[in-house]
């Protein structure tokens, strides 16, 4: 009788690294995690992955011999040509030899893809998208994470670099973005878009709901907040929500437009707000996408993981790579 695989999953991320074991059925059976402390040198770091995914495998009651593979998700990728990894923002690291540094460590096959990748891979494993074998992901919190997941497989371009959907332009030479440019969706659907708008909204106008739920302090300001005083029909908040959503499906027509998905997966902190987020949005994407009447558009529906779906789809990476 041929015995179970198990995979081994690490999500590393600027505040906490996670590791699980998951088995053939995509389910993770134990998991540890520890703070990434990301301000220190890349070996204490590398050090750090290697031992909290050691220990995930030790707490599952199972030897490294047990694991078919180890994989990881980090807010970079790796150039397939020189195998460094490019550019980790959050650790301040440029075209590192990470492959080096982990097999002093664990020298099982190691694969390594971008983490928003690894989330759309592990919700369409495991997730609200497992009936579908075309999809693709946005995450909206800080910043807007994007993941494309065809055939089953990560699609992520000819040089795995690709897919960064939250650098796509939405508005010509709009705002400034994190990442240097100026326009792209993420300056305008991410959470921390989204408090900026709120914020410029109440100094010009504090007579809503808005202002009250947040204790008069604008810097209690938050998603959450908005969508409740939308929902008790406050008529700003209503208007901030209503541009808000006309804006995401602006960008989401247009990777409907270019890939054809069967379904797009909304997670992030924003996506909490549920119904009051995803009807009106699917409205709008009927009116707002080419050929919708035509031919139809995917549903969009939330995410159901969490930041299981990150360790799920770095587990799983060997049957993607």
């Amino acid at each position: 009788m041929e015995s179970t695989k198990y995979y081994l999953g690490l999500d590393v991320g600027g505040t906490n690294m996670v590791a699980g074991v998951v088995d053939e059925n995509h389910q993770i059976i134990a998991k540890e995690s520890i703070p990434t402390q990301a301000g220190r040198t890349i070996e204490e770091i590398t050090t750090d992955m290697a031992e909290v995914s050691k220990k995930a495998v030790l707490k599952a009651g199972l030897q490294m011999e047990d694991i078919s593979s180890w994989g990881i998700g980090m807010p970079s990728y790796v150039n397939p040509k020189t195998n460094l990894l490019v550019h980790a923002n959050c650790f301040g690291w440029k075209n590192v030899p990470i492959y080096d540094y982990l097999k002093k460590h664990i020298s099982l096959p190691t694969y390594i893809a971008n983490d928003a990748n690894c989330a759309t891979y592990g919700e369409v494993l495991a997730g609200s998208a497992s009936q579908y074998t075309d999809a693709i992901m946005l995450t909206l919190g800080t910043g807007v994470g994007g993941g494309i997941i065809m055939g089953k497989k990560i699609y992520s371009g000819s040089d795995n670099m690709g897919a960064e959907l939250g650098h796509t332009k939405l508005v010509y030479n709009g705002e400034r973005c994190t990442c240097g440019q100026k326009g792209c969706l993420e300056a305008y659907c991410s959470s921390t878009a989204l408090i900026r708008i709120m914020k410029e909204t109440l100094q010009k106008n504090k007579d809503t709901l808005i202002w009250k739920l947040c204790g008069e302090d604008e810097n209690k300001v938050n998603g959450e907040i908005l969508f409740e005083a939308a929902k008790q029909g406050d008529s700003l908040a209503k208007q901030i929500v209503d541009d808000y959503i006309s804006r995401l499906a602006a960008g989401i027509s247009t990777f409907i437009t270019i890939f054809r998905p069967q379904v797009i997966i909304l997670g992030g902190g924003i996506a909490h707000a549920g119904d009051l987020l995803l009807k009106p949005l699917n409205e709008k994407l009927h009116t707002c996408t080419f050929a919708a009447e035509e031919i139809g558009i995917p549903q969009v529906i939330r995410a159901e993981l969490g930041n299981d779906a990150g360790i799920i789809g770095a587990a799983l990476l060997e049957k993607t790579m």
